[in-house]
C-alpha cells in the first residue's frame, strides 16, 4: 500500500473508499432514482403545459393556480431527487434548508402574482390610449 492510499485510508475514518464517509453523509442517487425525478418532471411540466394550451379549464385563475401547484410539486421533486435533500443526511441541515426554500418559493410567487395582479388593474385601458392626442 502506497503513502498516499494510506492517507486516503486515514482520512476516511479508516473504512477505505467509503463514498458516504467522504461527503460527510451525503446520500447520492442512483440511476432509477434519477429516472425517477426525471419522469416526474417531465410529467409535471406536461400536464400544466396541455391544461394552457388546449385550455381544459374554462377559469383562468384555477388555471394559474394550478400550473402554480404544479410548479411547486415539482420544485420539490427537483429538491428530493437531484439535489438528494433529505432529513437523514448531514444533521438534518438540508431539512432546514428545503423549508427555507419552500418559503422563499411562497413569498416569490404570492409577490409575482400580487405586482402582475396590481399591473393588470391599474392598466390604462385600450380604449383611451387611442384617442391619446
Amino acid at each position: 500500500m502506497t503513502t498516499e492510499a494510506r492517507a486516503l485510508e486515514a482520512n476516511a475514518g479508516g473504512h477505505g473508499h467509503d463514498a458516504h464517509d467522504a461527503h460527510g453523509g451525503a446520500a447520492h442517487g442512483s440511476l432509477k432514482s434519477y429516472l425517477i425525478g426525471f419522469g416526474l418532471s417531465v410529467v409535471l411540466t406536461a400536464i400544466p403545459f396541455w391544461l394552457v394550451m388546449t385550455g381544459a379549464i374554462a377559469d383562468k385563475q384555477a388555471t394559474a393556480v394550478l400550473v402554480l401547484l404544479f410548479a411547486a410539486v415539482q420544485i420539490v421533486v427537483h429538491m428530493i431527487y437531484f439535489l438528494h435533500m433529505n432529513t437523514r443526511s448531514e444533521n438534518g441541515w438540508t431539512m432546514l434548508a428545503l423549508i427555507f426554500t419552500v418559503i422563499m418559493v411562497v413569498i416569490a410567487l404570492t409577490g409575482s402574482l400580487w405586482v402582475m395582479h396590481h399591473l393588470n388593474i391599474n392598466m390604462m385601458p385600450m380604449h383611451d390610449v387611442s384617442q391619446m392626442p
